[in-house]
């Protein structure tokens, strides 16, 4: 616990565009995971692995469908301050102004 691990970005997943560098070092409070199993029929299902430890261990999924569904193993905002914020949460404040701007343009056309 208080540990530091690599995560790899997958290309071409919301999580490597946040990013934009190919990996990244996320600090990590507990020692839990996901039982690698079950991955098969996660990604059947549209669960899609977007960041890997350094052994293929699942750290980061996403639904790509969604406007921001990205869930992780590491607490984003650990490392994240004002001036520097972590890029999934500049991420998931880019997806709330989105949605919030696509619903008052909806709300304008609607009598």
């Amino acid at each position: 616990m208080g540990q530091e691990q690599r995560v790899v970005l997958v290309p071409r997943t919301r999580a490597a565009r946040l990013y934009g560098v190919p990996e990244a070092v996320e600090p990590y409070y507990c020692n839990y995971g996901v039982n690698p199993d079950y991955r098969l029929q996660f990604e059947a299902c549209g669960l899609r692995v977007s960041g890997v430890g350094s052994e293929g261990e699942i750290r980061i999924v996403e639904l790509p469908e969604h406007p921001f569904f990205v869930a992780t193993l590491f607490l984003p905002q650990a490392r994240s301050t004002a001036a520097s914020p972590h890029p999934l949460l500049v991420g998931y404040a880019a997806a709330v102004t989105a949605c919030r701007e696509a619903r008052a343009r909806l709300s304008l056309t609607q009598p």
